[in-house]
């Protein structure tokens, strides 16, 4: 009898076919909630999700013979990570799949901060034709510095080395990773030189509001800040007031601390008005990995994962 696979959430529909030829039988319910999904997971081997389905211990209660979860996508946070392995259930994500989208859209924002690009097309499309306002930055000689060493931060490096830049990066669940891409440094480094931080971590309780008034403080330098990782990891209310004052010289965004727009609190409402108004800022809806070919290719990641088991 083939073993049952759940996908739980939105995928390219190539998944099952590929699902199929490893020979498991897939049922695609990507608009299934919560309540239907805890009745029914007792019938699968396998789960996969993306980013609206959370895995707790309520819900591994109702599990009864689940060999694997599988995250289309990268990040598990959430996962109740403990929990499944205690379980012996095998838990993979997909974060090669949209390593390079995140890497070409660090760097697409970053470019178009810089080159006021947002801005200038705006204002032509009005008929306003200004030139020394909209005058840009270059990259070149500037020190860029990513927090988190892993696919994405590694793709990010390879793309800018033919920029000029110096590229120095921390991570603090691996080491030994310094090659022509970039140079290993401990976070002190990164306080001293860095023009550009760019932010490439998990959401975990160490990331969770990393970036606060205390962590911009240690800069020495006034910076630019790029999250494409979690909104939770960067806290609206100090971006802004740094932004405000100067210490952060322009952000690029592609998450936020509340991406529910129509579920902000008044504090919240208040802060993304003053922000969504900053010239200096470059917002995206969380699509930083939302590529056509990152699509596929986090199907192709998750099935070489099931193949290796």
């Amino acid at each position: 009898m083939k073993k049952k696979v759940l996908i739980a959430d939105d995928m390219h529909p190539s998944i099952l076919t590929m699902l199929e030829e490893l020979g498991f039988l897939p049922d695609y319910q990507p608009n299934i909630q919560r309540p239907e999904l805890l009745n029914i997971i007792k019938d699968y081997e396998g789960l996969l999700i993306r980013s609206k389905t959370k895995i707790d211990k309520e819900f591994l209660s109702h599990n009864q013979k689940l060999a694997f979860i599988g995250r289309a996508g990268a990040g598990l946070d959430l996962i109740d990570i403990e929990a499944v392995e205690q379980l012996g259930i095998k838990l993979f994500a997909a974060n090669e799949g949209n390593s390079d989208a995140v890497a070409e859209h660090t760097l697409g924002m970053l470019l178009s901060l810089f080159n006021k690009i947002n801005w200038a097309d705006a204002e032509v499309r009005q008929k306003i034709w200004l030139r020394e306002a909209n005058r840009g930055i270059e990259l070149k000689g500037m020190t860029v510095g990513i927090i988190g060493y892993g696919n994405m931060g590694k793709a990010l490096s390879e793309r800018l080395i033919g920029f000029g830049v110096e590229v120095i990066a921390y991570d603090c669940y691996k080491t030994g990773f310094s090659s022509n891409l970039v140079k290993e440094v401990e976070m002190d480094e990164i306080f001293e030189k860095a023009d550009v931080l760019s932010l490439h971590v998990p959401l975990n309780p160490s990331t969770k509001m990393l970036i606060n008034d205390d962590y911009l403080a240690k800069f020495k330098k006034n910076i630019f800040l790029i999250n494409t990782s979690r909104g939770e990891v960067a806290s609206v209310a100090s971006v802004l007031k740094h932004l405000q004052n100067g210490k952060l010289r322009g952000a690029c965004l592609d998450v936020l601390e509340n991406e529910k727009m129509k579920q902000l609190s008044a504090e919240q409402e208040s802060q993304y008005d003053q922000l969504f108004q900053l010239k200096n800022v470059i917002l995206t809806p969380h699509i930083a990995g939302w590529t056509v070919e990152s699509y596929q290719k986090i199907n192709d990641v998750l099935i070489e994962k099931i193949k290796a088991m």
